[in-house]
């Protein structure tokens, strides 16, 4: 049986790459800078019904967040409808420590945390925190129960930084699902760049 295939983003051939990562089927990228720049344009010129995609955009750069993606999968467990999610990795500066103990304090600075976990990675130690988040009422998303968000922590083996990729949906009775696909996700983090010289289909970074 072979390996499943990925396709590389040109951004994982980038001089300013540092952290790589591979995505399973069903994600989709989408442009942050350029979302986040029609944001502004449409503030300019008048609203446009991809008001909430843009103004999310915003918030994620806003939030340090340099590649996202959209997820679409089939829920296996319910009534095969879609479930949407949001990925997203941000990287952060941070001074020197052990990389078990940047884990641990990313994880327990964490509000309102419902599950904390220690992750041992090929990278190296790392947390994982599901918490709960009220929906920012300009994305209109109807979530009454709010969104369900799953983080792990990843530290960089020099201790300086911190990639934190997040997976978020307003399918909160699946959580154990989202956990799982963001342990597989992280075990594939690494800081070193994992491609070969030239090839067109091993992993997907930023």
């Amino acid at each position: 049986m072979s390996g499943a295939a990925y396709t590389i983003d040109d951004s994982a051939r980038s001089d300013e790459a540092d952290v790589w990562f591979a995505l399973p089927s069903g994600f989709v990228p989408l442009p942050l800078r350029e979302l986040a720049g029609a944001h502004e344009a449409a503030q300019t010129e008048g609203p446009t019904g991809l008001g909430p995609v843009l103004r999310l955009a915003q918030l994620l750069l806003e939030a340090d967040a340099v590649h996202c993606c959209l997820g679409l999968h089939a829920d296996d467990e319910g009534d095969g409808g879609p479930l949407l999610s949001l990925f997203t990795l941000a990287r952060r500066d941070t001074d020197w420590a052990p990389r078990s103990v940047l884990a641990g304090r990313a994880a327990a600075g964490a509000e309102g945390a419902e599950h904390i976990e220690t992750l041992d990675l090929p990278c190296g130690p790392a947390s994982l925190v599901q918490t709960r988040l009220k929906e920012p009422p300009e994305l209109g998303l109807g979530a009454p129960s709010g969104l369900l968000q799953v983080t792990a922590y990843v530290p960089s083996p020099d201790g300086r930084r911190i990639a934190i990729l997040s997976l978020a949906t307003t399918a909160v009775d699946h959580a154990q699902h989202y956990r799982d696909l963001l342990r597989d996700i992280a075990a594939t983090a690494s800081f070193e760049n994992p491609l070969p010289e030239v090839s067109d289909d091993v992993s997907d970074k930023d």
